[in-house]
């Protein structure tokens, strides 16, 4: 196992290679003498001419052999350009021995014979030699692939780059390519290339065949576009069937200590556990085209996703308003880039500043508003739980009078399935923010509050990828070798995409004549254990073995388990089977109005414990769990 290790980990010494050269040519030398003169059974060589010929082919090899240094070539990749320099060095050897012989006055009818034989004995001999090598080399290599747990892997495409990719990991420890795998029926199907098998498919059941006979651990992609391409073909088989996929870096982003392959970037489609929720974009388009449409919110996760898909409905203009400057400037650069024709204004602002507010309304008038600013990190806002009130129920309060007064046709708000039975301060701000705006849209609905603006409120649950959510901290946890953290073994929450997410916004947003809470039906429930252990397979590695996992515990104000968002129980059917009406308790306009001025009045105080109190009381639903504020529910129990 020594000598394996040696040979897979470290290549022979050049000077070692260089005295078996030398050995090889000075034996072909003296071979062809006593050949020669076997075979023809003529005794015609002196005892000077055998001693000059075998001096001369020595220090002539030994000259040539520094000159063309073909023993520094590695022989395990030994290309044709390298054999040809074995080629000149056998025909320059034997043309030095011819002069030096000739000047020695030792030139005969058989020299020349000799010569040319020398020079074909010396060339077969010194690549017999690194076929020897390479042969010795290849049989440790399968006894190890035999005897070890590598890998097997098939290279996708037969390409130069493919191709290139299994020299590459000849001598991996980790990997043992079985083959190469192509789609359809490609010119080399059947072939051998690089003494592997080609493979091709053309449906899953040609892919299950090929996967079980291999034993195939991983398929491996030589360009990001090949990838690409199967993301709905075999890269959806592998993740079906628990198959890794892999790609190979770039030569520039390969860094000194880092493995040769990395796992294929994980998509958060690969993570939902259902199908993706696909809608018709048709009449949502119709009813944003030719539209100033305004975004709060415009550079987070919600807000620059809508952004983008509003770019491309034909609206009039998008105002893009958010606080956070260096995502605002991100967000701007790449509608620049990407909608060169679209007509966009960003607006650095806060929704708890109704004077920015009543600005950019005023300048631009909005007809169609998207509310998507707000603090929505749990333990956070249980730490700082003033400030959620005031970016979330007070600031919902401003963009809503501010569309009222500036006859906006229609405000679409973004809560939360926290909202639901809230656990926390984040949570119950966004009930709050939800009670206040349909308050108002009812109240304006009957008449008692002059306006015309229709008010509609979207649920939905954790959007997978999301600025801060367990995604992107999984994958960079993942990729630092671990551990990956999880709070509870049985923690759950239901999940969707951020694109999907935003087009059921928008098909609400179409729907709604005003005044309901939509939720989405966003599928099962999915364990957030389950999902970084999906994570960590998905990325090339073994859970619990290549990537630790570690429970942290609950955090402060979070729950185990996550409400259901639509059920027959709790909501009632829309035009669209995805999209349910919430039942939720209606609140006369003029008590939330009251109730939102005096929990601004406290959270301006920072007197947290009243104005924790004031919020259990408006919504008798939120129960702290796991947080400070649970002692408040102990006192109204008293």
């Amino acid at each position: 196992m020594r000598i394996l290790n040696y040979f897979k980990s470290k290549y022979m010494h050049a000077w070692f290679i260089l005295l078996c050269d030398i050995i090889v040519s000075l034996a072909a030398s003296l071979l062809v003498i006593l050949g020669v003169e076997f075979f023809t059974g003529v005794h015609y060589y002196t005892p000077r001419f055998v001693q000059i010929y075998l001096v001369t082919s020595l220090a002539v090899s030994v000259v040539l052999f520094l000159v063309t240094r073909i023993y520094k070539i590695i022989i395990r990749h030994i290309s044709m350009r390298d054999l040809l320099q074995f080629a000149f060095m056998a025909v320059f050897k034997a043309l030095g021995i011819l002069a030096v012989m000739a000047v020695a006055g030792l030139y005969s009818k058989w020299l020349l014979l000799v010569v040319i034989l020398d020079m074909l004995v010396t060339g077969a001999l010194l690549l017999s030699l690194r076929l020897i090598l390479v042969i010795v080399y290849h049989l440790l290599l399968d006894y190890d692939s035999r005897h070890s747990h590598l890998q097997r892997v098939l290279v996708y495409g037969t390409g130069d780059k493919s191709v290139a990719t299994i020299k590459r990991l000849q001598s991996s420890p980790h990997y043992k390519v079985v083959g190469f795998i192509e789609r359809g029926d490609g010119p080399l199907k059947s072939h051998i290339l690089e003494q592997l098998p080609v493979f091709h498919f053309e449906n899953e059941h040609r892919l299950d065949k090929i996967s079980s006979k291999e034993k195939v651990d991983a398929v491996l992609f030589s360009r990001d576009t090949d990838a690409q391409n199967e993301e709905e073909g075999l890269i959806k088989y592998c993740v079906e069937n628990g198959v890794k996929t892999l790609i190979v870096p770039n030569v520039e982003d390969v860094e000194e200590g880092q493995p040769l392959l990395r796992p294929r970037e994980v998509n958060v489609e690969d993570l939902l556990g259902r199908e993706e929720i696909k809608i018709s974009l048709d009449k949502i388009k119709s009813e944003f085209a030719g539209k100033v449409v305004m975004v709060t919110g415009a550079a987070g996760s919600i807000g620059s996703e809508l952004v983008r898909q509003l770019a491309t409905f034909g609206v009039k203009q998008i105002v893009l308003y958010d606080n956070a400057e260096t995502p605002m400037h991100n967000i701007r650069l790449e509608l620049e880039d990407n909608f060169k024709n679209l007509d966009f204004v960003p607006v650095i602002g806060s929704v708890r500043h109704p004077e920015r507010l009543d600005y950019a309304f005023r300048k631009w008038r909005p007809q169609i508003v998207f509310h998507a600013a707000a603090y929505k990190h749990v333990p956070l806002m249980e730490e700082n739980p003033c400030e959620s009130v005031l970016a979330n129920v007070y600031g919902t309060r401003n963009v809503a009078d501010k569309c009222l007064e500036y006859d906006v046709e229609k405000m679409v708000m973004i809560s939360t399935d926290k909202a639901v039975n809230p656990t926390n301060i984040m949570g119950c701000t966004k009930r709050l923010a939800e009670i206040y705006v349909q308050s108002l849209g009812l109240a304006v609905q009957s008449g008692k509050v002059p306006g015309k603006t229709r008010f509609v409120t979207t649920r939905f649950g954790n959007v997978l990828g999301s600025n801060g959510s367990v995604i992107p901290r999984f994958r960079q946890q993942i990729a630092h070798g671990g551990p990956v953290t999880v709070t509870h073994p049985d923690i759950n929450r239901f999940f969707m995409t951020i694109p999907e997410a935003c087009r059921l916004v928008m098909e609400a947003a179409t729907m709604s004549t005003g005044n309901n809470i939509f939720v989405f039906d966003m599928g099962k429930a999915v364990k957030i254990d389950q999902l970084a252990r999906r994570m960590i397979t998905l990325a090339g590695f073994t859970p619990d073995k290549d990537i630790k996992i570690e429970y942290t515990g609950l955090r402060p104000g979070e729950k185990l388990y996550e409400e259901v968002l639509s059920n027959e129980e709790n909501t009632l059917p829309s035009f669209h089977e995805r999209i349910r009406v919430a039942k939720v308790r209606e609140y006369d306009y003029e008590d939330a109005l009251r109730f939102a001025k005096e929990l601004e009045e406290l959270a301006r105080e920072v007197n947290i414990p009243d104005m924790v109190r004031l919020m259990k009381k408006i919504v008798p639903e939120y129960k702290s769990e796991n947080s400070r504020f649970a002692a408040l529910d102990k006192e109204e129990n008293k």
